[in-house]
């Protein structure tokens, strides 16, 4: 396996100035709209570093071992072992309790999690903390970034009607669809299949930010921080351009225009909740009610980031082709999630790719370096 040792570049990405420029304005666009300028930071903590992060580590885990060589990432893992049995006892009773406090599948995650971190540390003896550094700078990066648009989708909430586009994007779809509309099909979808079916569309859906963190670590594992940055950096412009969208074509989505149906769906689905939770707050926003802290509501129908972000994933780690592959498996099952559960319009998902390659381009300006590779196995996430 060859990783990429990038000397450090003085230019700076767009999306540097960009961030820097949002958070010099963002009291002053809290405080236009009356909003609070206290912040949820426990939810965001636990959701962010501890949820998600323990999710993308297990996601980058699986994703090392299904596409990096066996030599370099498999067989030295497994030597390990072989050299040391105790080990092997050690992570199954480890397994075991937690499957007895737990449920199989946080069992799984956590195991898998455990024994990452420590084959990384194993590999990073003598450099742990610019290796660790490596991995939080940019997490660090997205998490302050995606607070602010979390912020910032507030305000445009408040200072613009949240709907004002959905009738028009409504229409288009049903051009598009030769009279057809993704309300319909998501209803349709409700009174004819299984709980199973919608429960698996809802665990593909909310799948996908583990991607995100997932690729944090293993472009800042193989490539370096450099690039993760960049990579972060590449996400959060695409954001960037939805809050500019948002403002000027404000919409939540399909759900929004056909709340009855919210009635008969099924209890056991918490997206449809969450939906209607959505549009009451973002009515809330609009009619200046008071509010104790920003929290973790996203109100942007166009463009479609649950398509943004994966693209750009993909993108990113497009040089290692079975990961990509199975990426790419998993996003195709991610656009049917996406579309059956009513979040978003075609024509949000055709603005996504739009977004992805706009921010992929602006980013991309900025050039470095030619990477001298070397085969090291210094630096290698199991």
């Amino acid at each position: 396996m060859q990783i990429e040792n990038h000397r450090p570049t003085k230019r700076r990405s767009p999306d540097y100035w960009l961030s820097i420029l949002f958070a010099l304005l963002l009291i002053p666009a809290l405080r236009s709209q009356n909003l609070p300028l206290e912040f949820d930071w426990i939810t965001f903590g636990v959701a962010y570093w501890l949820i998600l992060g323990t999710q993308s580590i297990f996601v980058a885990a699986i994703l090392a071992l299904i596409g990096m060589p066996r030599e370099l990432v498999f067989l030295p893992l497994l030597s390990r072992y072989r050299n040391h049995p105790f080990r092997i006892l050690t992570v199954f009773i480890f397994f075991a309790v937690l499957i007895f406090a737990t449920t199989w599948l946080k069992a799984t995650v956590l195991t898998v999690d455990a024994i990452a971190m420590l084959e990384f540390m194993e590999r990073n003896k003598s450099q742990r903390s610019q290796s660790f550094l490596a991995v939080l700078a940019p997490a660090a990066y997205f998490f302050f970034g995606f607070i602010m648009v979390l912020a910032y989708n507030s305000v445009i909430a408040s200072a613009r009607f949240p709907f004002a586009s959905d009738p028009a994007l409504f229409s288009i779809d049903r051009w598009l669809l030769h009279g057809h509309s993704i309300p319909d099909l998501a209803h349709w979808i409700v009174q004819t299949l299984p709980l199973g079916f919608l429960q698996a569309l809802e665990f593909i859906y909310f799948g996908m930010f583990p991607q995100i963190g997932a690729a944090i670590i293993l472009i800042a594992v193989f490539s370096g921080k450099a690039k993760a940055l960049r990579f972060v950096g590449t996400i959060l412009t695409a954001y960037y351009l939805a809050l500019a969208l948002f403002y000027r074509w404000p919409a939540q989505g399909p759900y929004y225009l056909f709340p009855e149906p919210f009635a008969l769906f099924p209890a056991g689905i918490q997206t449809y909740g969450i939906q209607k939770t959505l549009v009451a707050h973002a009515l809330a926003r609009w009619h200046h009610e008071p509010l104790v802290r920003i929290s973790a509501d996203y109100f942007i129908a166009l463009p479609c980031m649950h398509i943004v972000q994966p693209l750009i994933v993909m993108w990113f780690l497009r040089r290692w082709r079975p990961i990509l592959l199975v990426l790419a498996a998993y996003d195709i099952i991610l656009l049917a999630a996406i579309v059956l559960l009513e979040w978003h319009y075609v024509t949000d998902i055709l603005a996504g790719v739009l977004v992805a390659a706009a921010a992929i381009l602006i980013t991309a300006n900025i050039s470095f370096p030619r990477p001298q590779e070397q085969l090291t196995t210094s630096r290698v996430l199991p």
